[in-house]
């Protein structure tokens, strides 16, 4: 009787995943269909800052979708802190590829503290050379609207940093069958439907319910704001910079904006370790931030808590019958959110369990320890006060 019990919680747990789900693709729907008129502004001129470590799958095209925006003025900054770093000569030839773009690129190996990327952004801040300062992160792939958006939100009233969604692009589309057989690039797909299955529309319901949450992939402020949180300094030892320069600039009274942007950002990852590890690194750092919102999150898998309900109800046909029905529920979702983000490749639905079943075993294993490997570097994943 008490595994019965257990298996009619998990399959609830599961129909609120589900509803969650459906929630989820409507409003992604609302969001990515609405737009700021922003043609006749008086838009300021804009730096883009945007630090570089190592080649990596589509990085010249990421780089080079901030040097074509509709936007009247504007400047793009790479940042590399080594000579040698492969990530320089792609950025030598975005230079060369866009002569009428102001395009700087910096070599600075002062190194400041434990957050090389934000390091790296106080190397290139000197070299910029406008009052509103764009930063996106290297693997980033934006519209070429993304500055004007970006600008209007930051222009409303009280709004101190704008931010904005992301989907997940992988490097490789080429997805694994069902049969098993396929290429390395089948776990870029499973990363990339993390992202855009799950992140996404949680971030948008987040927005939803009031929270003001700094998405790191790109954001925007004025160096002003910049200036009155203690600059970029002030983030250097923290992993999970974003968050911290959104509660910094919160605790100024100033609100953070959600853009009307998607920009994307590549999932290069072509074997499960490493996409295991990445995840992992974010697992952590967001329980280590927001602990209570991420172990609520594991509501957001309706179908890891329907295959628990068949498990524990020793494979009775209510609860198969409800993890298909959750399955089915779930693809509709799913294909919701394809569509209105205009993905060119839809997501696996037969893939959809074992990335639900994946996901919660990242959240488990988060649990483990708080250090996570960052480019190379061994870090500790912590919470932050901003009091």
């Amino acid at each position: 009787m008490p595994l019965v019990i257990a298996a009619g919680l998990a399959a609830t747990l599961s129909g609120i995943g589900v509803l969650e789900a459906g929630v989820g693709a409507r409003l992604v729907a609302r969001f990515v269909r609405r737009k700021h008129d922003v043609g006749g502004t008086a838009l300021a001129a804009v730096s883009v800052l945007r630090p570089l470590h190592g080649d990596e799958p589509l990085l010249e095209t990421a780089l080079s979708s901030a040097c074509q925006q509709d936007y009247p003025e504007w400047q793009v900054v790479f940042g590399v802190q080594s000579e040698a770093d492969s990530a320089l000569p792609v950025a030598r030839r975005v230079q060369a590829r866009f002569p009428d773009c102001d395009i700087a690129v910096v070599v600075d190996a002062q190194v400041h503290g434990t957050n090389r990327k934000v390091g790296n952004l106080i190397n290139m801040l000197p070299v910029a050379k406008h009052g509103v300062l764009a930063i996106a992160d290297s693997d980033v792939h934006v519209a070429s609207d993304w500055l004007r958006q970006l600008v209007a939100a930051l222009e409303a009233p009280g709004v101190g940093l704008a931010t904005a969604v992301y989907t997940g692009m992988a490097a490789d589309p080429v997805p694994l069958t069902p049969s098993g057989k396929g290429s390395g690039g089948s776990f870029a797909v499973l990363g990339a439907a993390q992202i855009n299955q799950y992140f996404l529309p949680g971030a948008v319901i987040a927005r939803a319910m009031g929270r003001q949450d700094c998405l790191g992939a790109s954001m925007m402020l004025r160096r002003e704001t910049l200036d009155r949180i203690g600059g970029f300094e002030a983030l250097v030892n923290h992993l999970a910079d974003d968050n911290v320069l959104g509660r910094l600039v919160q605790r100024l009274g100033l609100k953070v904006a959600l853009a009307d942007s998607v920009p994307a950002t590549t999932v290069p990852e072509t074997t499960l370790r490493g996409l295991w590890r990445h995840e992992l690194r974010w697992a952590r750092t967001i329980r280590a931030l927001e602990p209570t919102a991420f172990a609520a999150s594991v509501l957001q898998y309706p179908l890891a808590w329907a295959a628990l309900g068949v498990l524990l109800a020793g494979g009775a046909p209510w609860s198969l019958d409800w993890f298909v029905l959750a399955w089915g529920l779930r693809a509709v979702a799913v294909r919701g959110v394809d569509k209105v983000l205009g993905l060119a490749k839809a997501t696996p639905l037969w893939l959809l369990p074992l990335r639900e079943l994946m996901s919660v075993g990242v959240m488990i294993a988060s649990y483990a320890g708080r250090q996570v490997d960052w480019r190379g570097q061994t870090l500790r994943a912590e919470g932050f006060d901003p009091r």
